[in-house]
């Protein structure tokens, strides 16, 4: 059973408690501990904010402007939805943090009951500078661009300076700065119960010289984040405590991310995000380096991944909570989820199917429509296909994420997430 958020309001401070260790409650072949590296690190447990608990490992939908694209706040609660995510660069721009401190925060705006995540801005000060028209996995690159190249026929948005960033608007043009304090200032006017630090977000097309720089850089912006922090906590002392992630950084390099993961462990992070550039097939190398050297008794947080088998990786290495737009975003070109692997609506063969998505699903969309009426709404071009898309495939994610909870407190975790991936990626 998917949890769903809580309606009760506390200030008790943040805290996170372990429960069932992944090494404890299941026993994974030989092979696929050396397949993983060495030990498995996930495990469950309970994150504990003024607006509610959250069950881990658990699925983050992603709310970027208070809302998530095209689905009712409502709506993702009934389908076991347990926190959202807002984007601080966004919310900033538009409507304006001042705004929503003044409306109860984050939560009360978007009439979301639960507990709320904000980002940094730390990703948009990438995509809109150095990283613009690049992308962070490299998988699929072959002329990588230089540290200041960006696309041709892009426009640079944004440039980073040891202090922080300037940059224009993509909504008026307007010339803004951001800097750690800015960040923090932001965030706790947005009022989320989780903030991340503001960090600099690197490529896999930056060379070692460029991410040794940004490493630094971040490192000394989160102790300007975490001085910036506790002076608002003491100021705002009249609102709920908003616990503060730091971020890791320091791209396919294990000496950097491990370098980071120490830098940051010592600075009093209630938590940590997992960031930056990678490569997929290095996912779980990667978070296992961090998790490995990161305090255990802390939640971690790996930014922008949803996909099946990514789950499974990171959940196996020991994240506790994830996030990505993937869900709603594929739901918009009419691409869905199913235990058997994702499929377009739009297809010819769909236009005499009235059968749900999936038989299994016990999401509002599988409940009440048919392929061939979703169908028929993306080639109308109707807006309620979107939303209908959208609902299934977060709870496609959000159910997926669930089951491995389950799995690690009852024992049958290596069973439960290989069977799934056979399944979805029709493996023999």
């Amino acid at each position: 059973m998917v949890p769903t958020p809580s309606t009760e309001t506390s200030s008790a401070p943040f805290s996170f408690e372990i429960e069932t260790r992944l090494r404890d409650s299941s026993s994974p072949s030989t092979e696929q501990i050396q397949a993983n590296g060495g030990q498995f690190q996930g495990r469950t447990g309970t994150i504990h904010t003024p607006h509610g608990n959250i069950q881990t490992p658990a699925f983050i939908p992603v709310a970027t402007q208070a809302v998530v694209k095209a689905v009712l706040p409502e709506s993702l609660a009934d389908e076991g939805a347990q926190a959202m995510l807002a984007n601080a660069y966004h919310l900033f721009l538009q409507p304006g943090d001042d705004i929503l401190d003044a409306a109860g925060g984050l939560g009360k705006f978007m009439n979301w009951p639960g507990p709320t995540f904000t980002d940094s801005g730390g990703f948009q000060v990438m995509s809109q500078g150095s990283g613009l028209g690049k992308v962070i996995d490299m998988s699929t690159v072959e002329e990588p661009l230089g540290d200041d190249d960006i696309a041709k026929g892009q426009e640079r948005m944004a440039n980073v300076d040891d202090d922080g960033v300037w940059f224009r608007s993509y909504i008026n043009g307007d010339l803004h700065r951001f800097t750690p304090e800015i960040s923090m200032q932001i965030q706790h006017n947005l009022g989320a119960d989780i903030m991340f630090a503001f960090d600099e977000l690197t490529t896999l097309h930056n060379s070692r010289g460029y991410q040794e720089e940004a490493l630094e850089r971040t490192r000394l912006w989160a102790l300007r984040c975490i001085a910036e922090h506790q002076r608002l906590t003491e100021e705002r002392s009249h609102k709920p405590y908003q616990a503060l992630f730091g971020v890791i950084q320091g791209a396919q390099y294990e000496d950097l991310r491990r370098k980071a993961c120490r830098d940051l462990a010592t600075m009093g992070f209630d938590g940590f995000g997992i960031g930056g550039a990678l490569e997929k097939q290095q996912l779980g190398t990667i978070v296992r380096w961090c998790t490995e050297e990161l305090p255990e008794s802390t939640p971690k947080h790996l930014l922008g991944i949803s996909e099946p088998d990514d789950i499974f990786t990171a959940i196996d290495n020991g994240v506790d909570t994830f996030d990505c737009v993937s869900p709603t975003r594929v739901a918009r070109s009419s691409a869905v989820y199913s235990p058997t692997g994702r499929f377009n609506l739009t297809n010819a063969r769909f236009a005499r199917d009235f059968t749900p998505i999936s038989d299994t699903c016990p999401c509002y969309t599988c409940a009440h429509y048919t392929r061939a009426y979703l169908r028929h709404l993306f080639k109308a071009k109707e807006r309620n296909a979107a939303t209908l898309a959208s609902i299934h495939n977060e709870r496609f994610i959000l159910d997926i994420v669930s089951g491995a909870r389950d799995a690690i407190n009852t024992g049958n975790y290596f069973e439960y997430r290989d069977k799934t991936l056979r399944n979805y990626y029709q493996m023999q």
